[in-house]
C-alpha cells in the first residue's frame, strides 16, 4: 500500500469531520440523499459521456494504482545495464543472448533483443520510444477520468444548489419564514459535495497517478538510453555517468560509492 495516499486520505477525514463537530453539527445534518445524487451521479454519468467507455471499465484497475506502493530500484537497473555495456565491449552483443531472457522488465528483454539482433540503432530508437508514448497515453487515459469528474462535480455541486434555492423561494409564498435558513442550508450542501469530491478525492487521486506515470516513464527513458549506448559499444564509465544523470543528486552519490 501507499502509505503517503492512506495517510492524506485519513487526514483529510478526520479534519473534515473535527471541523464539523467543532462548529457543533451533527454530521448526519449534511447528509442528504437528493445531494448525493444530483453532485456525485451528475458528475460520475457526464465523466462517462465525456471519456471511452473503456476507461471507465478500466477504472478500478487504474484507481488501485494510487494506493500501491510501487518503488522502482534506479539504481539496480543502472547497475544492470552497465553490467551488460561491459559484457557487451569484451564479449561482442551476442553474449546478451543469454542474459535477456533473465530480465523481470518485458520493455528492456525486447529492446536488448532488438541489439542483440542487429536492428539499426534509429529503429531500436523508434521502436522503444513508440512503446513508451503508448504507456503514456494509457496513463493519460486513466488519470483524465478522475480529471473530468474534479472538474464536474463542482458545477454539479452548483446546480444542485441552483435546485435547492428555486425550491425554497417556491416556498416563500407559505408564510413560514422559518423555513428559508432551513431551504438555504438544504440548498449549500450540493456545493460542499462538489467541492469534497473534487479536493478530497478527484484531485488527489489525479495528481498521484500523474506522479506515478511520470516515475514509471522515466524509468522507460532510462532503459531506452541504457540500451542505445550498448548497441553503440559505449565505455561502461560513460554509460554510468550517463545514466546518472536521471538520478536525483543523493542517489547519484550512492551509485557512485557503490562503484568506487
Amino acid at each position: 500500500m501507499d502509505i503517503a495516499t492512506i495517510i492524506g486520505f485519513g487526514s483529510a477525514v478526520t479534519v473534515f469531520i473535527f471541523g464539523i463537530l467543532s462548529a457543533g453539527l451533527n454530521p448526519l445534518d449534511i447528509v442528504d440523499i437528493p445531494s448525493i445524487l444530483i453532485t456525485f451521479g451528475g458528475a460520475t454519468a457526464c465523466t462517462i459521456m465525456a471519456v471511452p467507455w473503456q476507461n471507465t471499465l478500466d477504472l478500478g484497475k487504474v484507481t488501485r494504482k494510487a494506493f500501491r506502493e510501487e518503488k522502482s530500484d534506479l539504481i539496480g537497473l543502472i547497475k544492470t545495464l552497465v553490467s551488460f555495456s561491459e559484457k557487451a565491449r569484451r564479449e561482442g552483443l551476442l553474449a546478451l543472448e543469454d542474459d535477456v531472457n533473465e530480465l523481470p522488465e518485458e520493455f528492456l528483454r525486447k529492446g536488448i533483443t532488438l541489439v542483440v539482433d542487429g536492428t539499426d540503432p534509429e529503429l531500436v530508437r523508434n521502436i522503444m520510444e513508440t512503446e513508451m508514448s503508448n504507456i503514456a497515453s494509457r496513463h493519460s487515459a486513466g488519470k483524465g477520468w478522475w480529471e473530468n469528474w474534479g472538474a464536474l462535480a463542482p458545477a454539479f455541486g452548483m446546480i444542485g444548489t441552483l435546485i435547492g434555492l428555486v425550491q425554497m423561494l417556491k416556498n416563500l409564498g407559505s408564510g413560514d419564514a422559518s423555513a428559508i435558513g432551513t431551504g438555504m442550508a438544504a440548498a449549500l450542501i450540493t456545493t460542499l459535495y462538489g467541492s469534497m469530491g473534487a479536493n478530497m478525492v478527484a484531485i488527489p487521486i489525479m495528481k498521484k497517478l500523474m506522479r506515478k506515470s511520470e516515475d514509471e516513464l522515466l524509468v522507460r527513458q532510462i532503459m531506452i538510453e541504457g540500451t542505445l549506448s550498448i548497441q553503440s559499444g559505449d565505455n561502461p564509465r560513460i554509460v554510468k555517468d550517463k545514466l546518472a544523470s536521471y538520478l536525483p543528486p543523493g542517489e547519484r552519490g550512492v551509485l557512485k560509492d557503490e562503484n568506487d
